[in-house]
């Protein structure tokens, strides 16, 4: 076994201390607690090589990252996958830590193995989430004050959340002037932020060639463009394009066992943000401004089949097939054609026959015999 000559180490990572389970060769283990700082971690695993199992989390990344140049082999669980843990009837830090070691011990394909991104990846993702929690933010003040003017009898116009301050900030009824004042000045400057943080996003997408090219499909902006590259970081990780969707979270859950084969929830793995970014394009590319495409066709006809939820499972089966969509751009860099891709892609894909040359003919032999 890979793990027959080495110890392996669960470790539960927390905020301020993390419980450690060192099992050895022979399956004995030992406890130990040690402070979640850099200081401590390198105090306690400065020590011979060891297979060290960790879940992921905020401290995951740092902490695997000094693990491994300390010379460890680290295996980052997936915490969805780990049932074990997360479902136990006794769940504890110690009990966890000695959870991880085990299983580390018996098969790490248990631990359903992760890779973290790489830091210029991660910090390049980190600005456009940057921007995601400015417009919430922002989104959030606005309803506020809107809901405030609304308790006083009065209704603000509608605008978008960009124009809301400069449309309305007059229409403030004078006895809420000293209330709502401090939120209009917090609006304004988080509209700048805003508009900072889209320049950089804008300069990292023109960076990047490839933008343009998942940019071609209606409805895909540079943001959403940038954050599907960023988040799957590697377009060569899956040998099928199809497989993006998985990665994701949008493919459906499955619980056959028989005949017995009912329809499901997604799965919503992987990172949210890139997957709501997806749906959002999906709600354009089915909505009235959507240009005609084959994914808008099909989508349309899905949302026809009936039903109160007809409309919102549409949206989610657009945004797994426009994933596969952008995966396939990326990966080729081909132009895309909005109506006919598909069939054309298996035109391609397909080999065409070959008419085979008749034989030679014979009749002048014949003749001369």
């Amino acid at each position: 076994m890979e793990n027959s000559t080495t110890e392996t180490i669960g470790c539960d990572l927390g905020d301020k201390m993390s419980d450690v389970c060192v099992m050895d060769t022979s399956g004995r283990t030992r406890r130990a607690r040690v402070a979640s700082t850099r200081k401590g971690i390198t105090t306690f695993f400065s020590r011979e090589p060891a297979h060290v199992v960790i879940e992921v989390g905020s401290h995951s990344r740092w902490v695997s990252e000094l693990l491994e140049g300390l010379g460890h082999r680290v295996t980052i669980a997936n915490a969805r996958r780990v049932k074990l843990i997360s479902a136990s009837d006794n769940k504890t830090d110690e009990h966890d830590a000695e959870l991880l070691a085990r299983l580390g011990r018996a098969d790490v394909h248990l631990l359903a193995p992760m890779k973290h991104r790489r830091a210029a990846v991660q910090a390049d993702l980190a600005i456009a989430k940057a921007r995601d929690t400015l417009v919430a933010t922002r989104t959030k003040l606005v309803n506020h004050v809107r809901g405030t003017v609304k308790s006083f009898g009065e209704r603000l116009p509608k605008c978008s959340a960009r124009a809301f301050a400069r449309h309305t900030r007059a229409l403030i009824p004078a006895a809420l002037e000293t209330a709502l004042a401090p939120v209009y000045e917090t609006i304004a400057k988080l509209d700048e932020q805003i508009r900072a943080q889209d320049k950089l996003i804008e300069v990292k997408s023109e960076a990047n060639p490839d933008v343009a090219v998942l940019e071609q499909v209606d409805g895909v902006g540079a943001l959403t463009a940038l954050v599907f590259m960023l988040t799957l970081e590697d377009k060569d990780r899956f040998t099928n394009s199809r497989m993006a969707g998985a990665f994701l979270g949008l493919r459906p859950r499955k619980k056959k066992s028989g005949d017995d084969d009912p329809q499901l929830r997604i799965t919503k793995a992987g990172d949210p943000f890139v997957r709501r970014l997806l749906v959002l394009s999906a709600n354009y590319i089915l909505g009235p401004f959507g240009k005609d495409s084959d994914l808008r066709r099909w989508g349309l006809k899905l949302a026809e089949r009936g039903g109160k939820n007809a409309k919102k499972r549409a949206k989610v089966a657009v945004a797994r097939k426009l994933a596969v969509l952008l995966h396939r751009l990326w990966v080729t860099g081909e132009v895309y054609e909005p109506l006919g891709y598909q069939a054309r892609r298996l035109e391609d894909a397909t080999p065409h026959a070959v008419t085979p040359a008749p034989p030679p003919s014979t009749a002048g032999a014949d003749a001369a015999a």
